[in-house]
């Protein structure tokens, strides 16, 4: 059955997908009948493996995970699958510790769970408690015949054995695997290596190393795009200005950082105020200026009983439209096949929420409603015609202030100039009390039912796009080329609480603006960087201090690793190319692969033997590969991309052990 001989597995990275591999390789094992061979699996890691790096579970608690508590699970929930040996969803566990408690919880961890809710958010550092805990289960019931090692180290090299499938020397015996080297020295002799590499240190573009040169020469602080957890924020001045560029979700993390974090308060706002927080000052925090392309912060998430509203219900873009392109023998393009179903699906949305909400905003609303169910009909109409016909219904039928302008929701300080940075300011903080109000409204506000449907639109994306599913140059200039931005901006913020925070923080004067399309620069006399708007006729702000609030580039070719950069340049592996509309050929964020399971290619073009990969460095084959795979919901609702990373950690594992896949 399979292999003959004992087997010998290297896994790369012990974060939640590496410790998906093992969990697969653990079950799979105990579910084969008989069993003469031994396994041992040899786990690489400088990080403890469970939370791994990002979830480390002694991290500040004011970084909070973006998903609700009942959304993430590290065990699958298939029935196809082999059974796990223990463990399952965040939310079990979370229930289970409610209830039961345990010694191993520090007083934060219980305090924690004492106040969170099935859709509260919970901190990273109790995620990674989470996975901690789940790894200690599966370590207590290890098979017999199953031995694992761990190595608190970094991975330097690996290379193929003389002789295997993978050194490429003719005329040899094909005994394959691998020599993997470690940063002490250590070398580990396996038969089939798993990259789950996570997120890796990148390059600094040449406008960031520019910066951090300057800071160094000019006694600057500069805080190039790191993962939160790992910045020193003592070294942010008290007292002083500093400028943040970009206001997505790791702006949110410096927030808390440099205000909370430094003892400030928010407490409920009294009576006679506006907003529903008010911020007391510490002292201690900096003046903030946040600077992004849009100007704006990332839309909050809706108050929802679920991950996806109970009320959108994809009509156009569904899974079933997804199939009838294959099997019509047709590779669709984003922009002409796949956005204007998921499209129709946000209009619709938006448009039967506000005949609910807002009755007295639309004229005949159930002849409207009719109408524009016609008029969305895919192929009723000639093609480029239905946008024009949907406005030309909503002109007839909408009060003009509450048509929906689906691209603006991305951009609301467009077309916008201000004279004074202190009226941007309080036209930012009029967008985040709206932003606001429309979270606690739910399945109410016509807004987020249409970010909504891009929400779930996404979850049926993820399948059709993956492994080759739309044409490259759909791919490099459509799905990455705008949509992945504009989506995220609206459908991948913060909790609606970080909009309320960020509110008051302003009104307290301890965070204000630069605008829309900010540039920045260094004042080399004054000692000083600067950032300015055209759109805000202002004075640039200027700060000793700048900080990247973003990650670092998730791009396999700029990494700093050199484990990645040896596979780079012994051609064992290569990133992944495209073609643009043009013709030209562009390298993408991750590496090439031949699925299924996803092995390596390499530099030659032929599948590197014994060699997998799963996670980040996926992301030229999958799209959304950062977000955990999502425990089965209680409404029964999910798509087939929910739990797909734990299916392609179960793929590879069976492949390493020699059985075949499931179908």
């Amino acid at each position: 059955m399979g292999k003959s001989q004992n087997i010998r597995v290297g896994l790369i990275g012990a974060g939640p997908r590496g410790t998906s591999v093992l969990e697969r390789l653990l079950a799979n094992w105990a579910a084969m009948e008989t069993q003469t061979r031994s396994l041992h699996i040899d786990v690489v890691d400088p990080y403890p493996a469970g939370p791994g790096h990002v979830w480390q579970p002694d991290q500040s608690r004011l970084y909070l995970m973006n998903t609700q508590s009942f959304y993430p699970t590290l065990i699958p929930e298939d029935e196809r699958l082999a059974p796990p040996l223990a463990g399952g969803s965040f939310e079990q566990w979370r229930a289970e510790q409610r209830s039961v408690g345990g010694p191993a919880l520090s007083a934060e961890e219980r305090a924690e769970l004492a106040a969170l809710a099935s859709h509260d958010f919970p901190s990273r550092a109790l995620y990674g408690r989470y996975l901690r805990s789940t790894l200690e289960e599966l370590l207590d019931r290890v098979p017999a015949g199953v031995e694992i090692a761990f190595h608190r180290n970094n991975a330097v090299a690996a290379r193929p054995l003389p002789g295997g499938p993978a050194d490429g020397s003719p005329g040899k015996p094909a005994d394959g695997g691998f020599d993997v080297e470690l940063d002490d020295g250590a070398r580990l002799t396996v038969d089939s290596l798993v990259l789950a590499l996570g997120h890796l240190e990148s390059r600094l573009n040449p406008e960031q190393r520019s910066f951090r040169e300057v800071a160094a020469e000019l006694g600057l602080l500069y805080v190039p795009p790191a993962a939160p957890a790992d910045v020193d924020w003592a070294l942010v001045p008290e007292g002083e200005t500093v400028l943040v560029r970009g206001m997505g979700l790791n702006f949110f993390d410096v927030m808390g950082q440099l205000t909370e974090g430094r003892g400030g308060q928010f407490v409920p706002a009294e009576d006679g105020l506006q907003g529903k927080l008010k911020y007391l000052p510490s002292s201690r925090e900096p003046k903030i200026v946040a600077a992004s392309r849009r100007g704006t912060p990332y839309r909050a998430k809706a108050g929802l009983d679920g991950y996806y509203p109970k009320s959108v219900r994809l009509r156009y873009l569904t899974e079933s439209a997804v199939e009838r392109f294959a099997a019509a023998g047709i590779q669709p393009g984003f922009d002409h096949d796949l956005w204007p179903l998921l499209h129709r699906d946000a209009l619709w949305a938006y448009y039967s929420t506000l005949v609910l909400a807002e009755p007295v905003a639309v004229s005949d609303a159930t002849e409207f409603l009719a109408a524009l169910e016609d008029v969305l009909r895919p192929h009723a109409h000639a093609t480029g015609r239905w946008e024009n016909q949907v406005a030309e219904l909503v002109s007839t039928h909408v009060a003009a202030s509450r048509r929906l302008d689906l691209l603006g929701l991305a951009a609301p300080l467009a077309g916008r100039s201000f004279a004074s940075r202190k009226e941007l300011d309080a036209a930012v903080v009029d967008y985040l009390d709206d932003d606001a109000r429309r979270s606690a409204l739910g399945e109410a506000d016509p807004v987020k039912m249409a970010i909504g449907a891009l929400h779930t639109g996404r979850a049926i994306l993820k399948s059709a796009v993956a492994d080759g599913g739309i044409t490259d140059e759909s791919w490099v200039g459509e799905l990455r080329g705008w949509f992945e931005s504009f989506v995220e901006g609206l459908a991948s913020g913060p909790p609606a609480v970080r909009a309320e925070q960020l509110a008051a923080l302003a009104r307290a004067g301890v965070v204000s603006f630069v605008g829309p399309d900010p540039r920045f620069s260094v004042d080399h006399s004054k000692g000083v960087f600067r950032a300015v708007s055209a759109w805000v006729h202002a004075d640039a702000a200027e700060a000793r201090t700048l900080i990247e609030a973003m990650s670092p580039a998730n791009r396999v070719g700029v990494s700093v690793s050199p484990f990645l950069r040896q596979l780079l340049a012994d051609g064992l592996v290569r990133p992944k190319v495209m073609m643009t509309a043009e013709g030209t050929p562009v390298q993408t964020s991750g590496l090439d692969v031949q699925p299924h399971p996803y092995r390596l290619v390499g530099a030659n073009g032929s599948v590197t033997p014994g060699m997998y990969v799963l996670g980040l460095q996926l992301s030229s084959t999958q799209w959304g590969t950062a977000i955990a795979a999502e425990a089965r919901p209680s409404d029964g609702i999910s798509y087939r991309s929910g739990q797909r990373t734990l299916r392609d950690a179960d793929e590879i594992a069976r492949d390493m052990l020699g059985l075949p896949l499931q179908k």
